[in-house]
């Protein structure tokens, strides 16, 4: 009988079982988020932004079939470089294993597999959320679902701005997902610094989270996850009126197009990278070291509590 069990990279399994802080990492970022080759490098750069802090990076992913908590080096190429790769949700999990498949995780089946393997503290780049006319397509992200029923910190910087980000505000309070802004009291828009919404909650430092995140476990009654929403400084964000400028083309593109589900992102994405002459992807790299260094912190500082 085939072993379904996850797997642990050998640095993630001895820091587990030392209680030393971990922080996961997506794949779905090396595989589907940004263009070869540098989604290997800025992998790479991600890991080392972790360590850097203090904490051990577990890239999660699957490989044959092999739902892996910490890929190594050449099984982060294999995806890196590889076409092919299926984006995992959590619903895809038990069927990619089965088929033996490789597959890339998303926010919500990475949050998921964390959570299972003990592990707090999250880093990403921006969440997935309620699509623009949602209200005809239904089209929302089982990012929010899956947040709503799992425990663990989420540092991002708030929801791609690609989405409607009000919208999807307005489904993580529904779901009981608390969201605070990371010494802001404004939602980011991911490439832009203020999204344009206010937030009910700051926190000021890791170690105000890593005491949001005891108080949690200590009450027992708050099963989902914490969103720490990390802006971009003012003097790192996307010019804000390019970035609407590229937003209203490539949504008209996507209609014309006819692009749905799954693949609204990577397009939207792809075209703010095409059309910015790379200034996207260089703000988009910004954003996910920065959230990987802020939740290395707020590991180490939850694993002195």
């Amino acid at each position: 009988m085939t072993d379904f069990q996850i797997r642990y990279g050998a640095e993630v399994a001895e820091a587990l079982r030392a209680g030393r802080p971990v922080v996961a990492l997506e794949s779905t970022i090396v595989s589907h988020g940004l263009p070869r080759p540098d989604n290997l490098r800025v992998a790479r750069e991600i890991e080392a932004a972790v360590r850097a802090d203090g904490a051990v990076p577990a890239t999660i992913g699957m490989v044959e079939g092999v739902l892996v908590v910490g890929l190594d080096d050449a099984q982060l190429t294999r995806l890196a470089s590889s076409d092919g790769v299926a984006k995992l949700s959590v619903r895809d999990l038990a069927l990619a294993a089965a088929t033996g498949a490789d597959g890339a995780t998303t926010v919500a089946a990475t949050s998921a597999v964390a959570a299972a393997a003990g592990i707090r503290v999250f880093a990403t780049g921006g969440l997935g959320g309620v699509h623009r006319e949602a209200a005809q397509t239904f089209d929302e992200s089982a990012d929010l679902t899956t947040l709503s029923r799992t425990p663990i910190a989420v540092v991002c910087a708030g929801v791609k701005s690609i989405l409607d980000v009000g919208a999807t505000l307005e489904r993580l309070e529904t779901l009981g997902v608390a969201v605070a802004g990371y010494r802001s009291r404004r939602f980011p828009g991911f490439f832009v610094t203020d999204g344009g919404f206010d937030l009910d909650w700051s926190v000021d430092s890791p170690e105000q989270v890593a005491a949001v995140l005891a108080a949690r476990a200590a009450h027992g009654v708050q099963p989902g996850a914490l969103i720490v929403a990390n802006p971009l400084p003012t003097a790192e964000q996307l010019d804000p009126a390019l970035h609407d400028r590229t937003l209203a083309d490539g949504l008209a593109r996507l209609a014309a197009e006819g692009v749905t589900g799954k693949a609204v992102t990577p397009f939207l994405l792809a075209h703010f990278h095409s059309a910015t002459e790379g200034a996207s992807l260089a703000v988009n790299v910004r954003i996910i070291l920065r959230n990987a260094a802020l939740a290395a912190q707020i590991a180490v500082a939850a694993a002195t509590r």
